[in-house]
């Protein structure tokens, strides 16, 4: 039988690869991350999959942030300004 490699986005299968995220206001992830690993405690502002932008305050060091984003934003608009540190999507 052979082992599917497709997984659905509303799947709850962990993921299979990684990537370390530098913040960036105009660099997107390099395709739609499933959730966000936060390795240095703070706050991120994300760009989700339908082109939302969304703030998260206090993340704690070792939080899994499980959402679909394709940007981490170093400031938005409102001067909001990610603080977590140690970012790595997850696919």
């Amino acid at each position: 039988m052979a082992v599917s490699t497709s997984i659905p986005p509303h799947s709850s299968i962990p993921a299979i690869e990684a990537v370390a995220v530098t913040p960036s206001d105009s660099v997107n992830i390099t395709k739609v991350a499933r959730g966000l690993y936060i390795g240095g405690a703070g706050n991120a502002s994300v760009v989700m999959e339908n082109g939302d932008a969304v703030k998260f305050y206090g993340l704690l060091a070792g939080t899994i942030l499980p959402v679909r984003c394709i940007r981490v934003n170093v400031n938005d608009t409102g001067g909001f300004t990610t603080t977590a540190t140690n970012i790595v999507a997850l696919f």
